[in-house]
């Protein structure tokens, strides 16, 4: 999957890394806990969190992250969205509970493999 398609399925904004947005997804990660997110054996995911800072940024990064999603409208800070303008990370804020966001990614995934 796509991260444009991910832009659709959670009606989310695009905050920067609209040039990114081809990028194909491997896996997703939702955590709000940093040292969890360093922990992942996955490459090439996105990470769906509630955490606004640009320590998220630098996280996802280091761990093979390739975009971040902001859950519940939450706005990241500027230094954030810098860090990802400057490291060609797309991040995405969507309306959405972290739990409609991850519940709709498993379906939209579950029906292309149909």
């Amino acid at each position: 999957m796509k991260i444009k398609e991910i832009v659709k399925i959670l009606d989310a904004e695009v905050l920067t890394g609209e040039l990114y947005l081809d990028i194909e997804i491997e896996e997703f990660a939702v955590c709000d806990l940093l040292s969890d997110v360093l922990a992942l054996s996955k490459d090439r995911f996105l990470l769906l969190t509630g955490l606004t800072t640009q320590q998220v940024v630098r996280t996802a990064e280091i761990a093979g992250g390739i975009g971040v999603v902001f859950v519940r409208g939450k706005t990241p800070e500027p230094g954030a969205i810098g860090m990802a303008r400057s490291h060609h990370i797309p991040l995405l804020m969507t309306p959405m509970s972290t739990f409609d966001a991850c519940r709709t990614i498993v379906e939209a995934i579950n029906k292309k493999e149909k």
